[in-house]
């Protein structure tokens, strides 16, 4: 299974039979609204607090995938999952919900293709018939722990990104019907000296250009074998450092084929300053919008390059530089899969 030092290739072609994606009010708005099962029309989904609003959009999530599938609750063995805030406690209360065995992750917004990863891992290795992988973010429950309470108002810079509200899971499972994860390329951590926690995407950039890097190397493809790269969540910032590092490595991805999953949410027009970020982010993104597109076979092989920035509110305040790290999972459809 190993190939290299960092990538898996799955033999036994783990499957995606179903995912469920939920979004906020601002997601709802925004460019691709038909990637969604469910969009709520406030922020607070009726709960006490951001938290529980977002613990619920984790439970709804999952509830989709496994009512679009043809399985009951019972037969997934596993929740793999996390999220951003501490102790991920949104993820772990939802997992308490569930009554579902439980792995909980952090990998900031590279989470959901980690989890991902080690969902097709296990059942590759026949740990599993099927695993819940799932992750979520809330926009305002972010602000008030990294930054400030969105009340208070305070002016952030242009290189900033504007957390989704949201949450994305995909039924895996060891057979089916649904585009196949056929390899996975687990990132190292790469840390450029930034210390901006207000420029996440030139933090996490360096990280993708390893993890793309490595992975065409590993896989000894070169990057036309894929349709598109779908980085997690660069936005403009990171987007445009990625790609002069690769094009210095001569890794010379057009334009056209290098997608960021931070400048596909939202609209042009909306105030997000330098895209969307948050681990809901990229697996919206890839679950509900460009999943579809491989089903309907406008695609038949994409990378999704999910990044992240591992700071704390601690780390910060400390005066830490800011880790980057990005896992890369290959989705394909199609006879000639490898």
């Amino acid at each position: 299974m190993l190939n290299g030092h960092q990538t898996w290739i799955f033999q036994n072609k783990p499957v995606i039979i179903s995912t469920g994606t939920v979004g906020g009010p601002f997601e709802a708005n925004g460019a691709i609204p038909k990637a969604f099962d469910i969009l709520h029309d406030d922020m607070w989904l009726n709960k006490d607090s951001f938290e529980k609003a977002q613990q619920t959009m984790m439970e709804e999530a999952c509830q989709i995938a496994i009512k679009k599938s043809t399985i009951e609750k019972e037969q997934v063995k596993f929740f793999i999952s996390g999220d951003l805030i501490n102790q991920i406690t949104p993820t772990t209360l939802a997992a308490r919900s569930m009554s579902i065995p439980y792995f909980g992750l952090f990998s900031a917004c590279a989470t959901s293709m980690e989890s991902l990863a080690l969902s097709a891992a296990i059942i590759n290795a026949h740990g599993a018939d099927y695993i819940l992988s799932g992750v979520s973010s809330h926009n305002a429950a972010t602000e008030k722990q990294f930054r400030y309470p969105t009340e208070y108002g305070g002016q952030k810079p242009p290189t900033a990104q504007w957390t989704v509200t949201g949450a994305g899971c995909a039924l895996v499972a060891k057979d089916g019907d649904g585009p196949v994860v056929t390899s996975a390329t687990i990132g190292k951590v790469v840390d450029m000296g930034m210390n901006d926690p207000f420029n996440m995407g030139g933090a996490m950039a360096p990280a993708a250009v390893d993890t793309i890097e490595t992975h065409l190397k590993e896989r000894n493809i070169d990057h036309t074998y894929y349709d598109l790269i779908i980085t997690g969540d660069l936005a403009h910032i990171g987007r445009e450092v990625s790609l002069d590092l690769l094009h210095k490595k001569g890794i010379d991805i057009p334009e056209e084929k290098y997608v960021d999953s931070g400048l596909t949410i939202y609209r042009e027009d909306q105030p997000v300053l330098a895209g969307a970020s948050g681990p809901a982010c990229s697996a919206i993104v890839a679950y509900g919008h460009f999943l579809e597109k491989l089903k309907q076979g406008e695609l038949k092989r994409i990378l999704v390059v999910a990044t992240g920035s591992l700071q704390s509110p601690l780390s910060v305040n400390q005066g830490d530089t800011i880790p980057g790290i990005a896992h890369a999972v290959s989705i394909e459809v199609g006879s000639d899969i490898q």
